[in-house]
């Protein structure tokens, strides 16, 4: 179970896997002004991983987006944490159930071994709610931020 946890984050997915998630990301994104981010690292500094996300989330600078709408998907690798976080105006919009409904899909997509998968479901998930609350607007959007997987320690 979990042969996920194993693995080394900047070794996680082949180039095909990247790919698909990055083209979730970047799909999401086409349809709302909102902003998603992935974040693999192996271990989390923290006992709770929605603290790290938390963390990371102000080192990345996502809480610098102009509608406070940007959201950051997070996997600890070897610690088996993952953590969904959404700055104040996603959350305001959508609340903790959704969240928590996020992490679920992943999990449920990890224990059949479908990593990236279960991430660019969620991101495609979370790019569904954001254009519910968030909009694009062609005439005023912007890429406020890379649509790469960050790899972590």
């Amino acid at each position: 179970m979990f042969s996920l946890f194993r693995k080394k984050a900047s070794h996680l997915f082949s180039a095909e896997e990247k790919a698909l998630v990055e083209a979730a990301i970047a799909a999401a994104e086409h349809r709302t002004s909102g902003e998603v981010r992935v974040f693999v690292e192996s271990k989390c500094r923290f006992m709770d991983a929605i603290d790290r996300a938390q963390e990371l989330f102000s080192e990345l600078g996502m809480h610098q987006t102009q509608q406070r709408n940007a959201v950051l998907v997070y996997v600890a690798v070897i610690d088996r944490q993952l953590a969904v976080y959404g700055d104040q105006g996603v959350h305001e919009k959508v609340g903790d159930t959704f969240w928590n409904d996020s992490v679920k899909t992943m999990l449920s997509h990890f224990n059949r071994d479908n990593y990236a998968q279960g991430i660019a479901t969620v991101v495609q998930e979370i790019g569904e709610e954001l254009r519910e609350h968030f909009p694009y607007d062609a005439a005023n959007d912007r890429n406020e931020l890379p649509d790469d997987i960050v790899f972590g320690r």
